[in-house]
């Protein structure tokens, strides 16, 4: 495994985050823990899990069972640097939302972090994480909420996810004039070779202000792995975000010329997909969501994967990205 520093922190972390989202949902509690646990061993340090991750009537559940595998003790918390998130109702879907039970208010953000704690049996979160923007709440308020946290030793570092540009400047910048505030490290957000608009104004956000940049759907919904192959090859059909996607012939075609490439390169498709981001400017890693001990296999050859330019070059060509900012959308 291959390892960078988170931003502009001391942290060191893996260059692929084990995503948690399916642990419970689609993934029961032996095989999550059976992938964590080879994961751990390929030598992935960083998990990244929500809250909110279990959903529906089993909010928390994933959080539970990152929990109940760190009780099994051999070191398992001490090796791994956990990042957790905050943002959603923790209700029921569907449910009445009671007021303050939800979002970034400093009573929310206290709440909120003592369930996660327990449910995780741990008395720390590495880096918390704000889910998503919260219109209502100031800056000045959230900060002195995660000091509060630091200064209990609950948390040690703090993430967005899912910001514009201009939020991770407001908040880094805010923080400053606080004083003591490290702000925020890192920036979770939607990118891929299909999605490149956090190239735009996120990616440079980030990187001006020292934060690690850790895409979410590196495959864009399966869109990226080799999805017409396996349509072709196995009868299996395209579902969720990617069966959208290809009802347009034009991201159909697009996609028939992406794996086309590949195949002439002899390089799966879900491997590229996540080798190119880690060719990307201010990328830690990108976070992968294995469902089997196989998905978990694919994920870390990709990090020893060396794309030639050539090929590198080819997926510019069918998947442009939005040019720098300002010229790509000023003039």
């Amino acid at each position: 495994m291959k390892y960078t520093q988170l931003g502009r922190t001391g942290l060191k972390v893996s260059r692929l985050v084990l995503g948690t989202m399916n642990f419970g949902p689609q993934t029961d509690e032996a095989d999550s823990h059976a992938i964590m646990d080879a994961a751990l061993d390929a030598g992935i340090n960083f998990f990244d899990t929500a809250n909110v991750y279990g959903w529906g009537e089993n909010k928390g559940r994933t959080e539970s069972i990152i929990g109940n595998w760190f009780a099994q003790g051999g070191g398992r918390r001490d090796k791994v640097v956990l990042a957790t998130k905050v943002y959603g109702n923790m209700g029921p879907d569907g449910g009445e939302v009671w007021p303050n039970h939800d979002k970034l208010s400093a009573v929310n953000i206290r709440r909120a972090v003592d369930a996660s704690l327990r449910r995780l049996r741990t008395d720390y979160i590495d880096l918390y994480q704000f889910h998503h923007i919260d219109r209502n709440t100031p800056f000045e308020e959230i900060w002195q909420a995660v000091d509060v946290l630091v200064q209990q030793g609950k948390i040690l570092y703090v993430g967005s996810s899912n910001f514009p540009g201009y939020k991770i400047a407001q908040a880094n910048e805010i923080a400053a004039r606080r004083g003591g505030t490290i702000g925020l490290v890192s920036e979770q957000c939607l990118y891929n070779l299909a999605e490149r608009r956090a190239e735009m104004e996120v990616v440079p956000a980030a990187q001006d202000y020292g934060l690690g940049v850790i895409p979410w759907s590196p495959l864009h919904g399966g869109l990226l792995g080799g999805v017409i192959k396996k349509q072709v090859q196995g009868g299996r059909r395209a579902s969720g975000r990617a069966a959208d996607a290809l009802g347009d012939p034009a991201v159909r075609a697009q996609v028939q010329a992406y794996e086309d490439l590949l195949d002439k390169h002899g390089v799966e498709p879900g491997e590229a997909a996540l080798a190119w981001l880690l060719t990307r400017p201010g990328v830690t890693g990108p976070i992968v969501g294995p469902r089997t001990a196989d998905q978990l296999a694919s994920a870390l050859r990709a990090v020893e994967l060396e794309l030639p330019r050539e090929l590198l070059s080819g997926l510019d060509e069918i998947f442009p990205g939005p040019g720098p900012s300002p010229e790509a959308f000023a003039w």
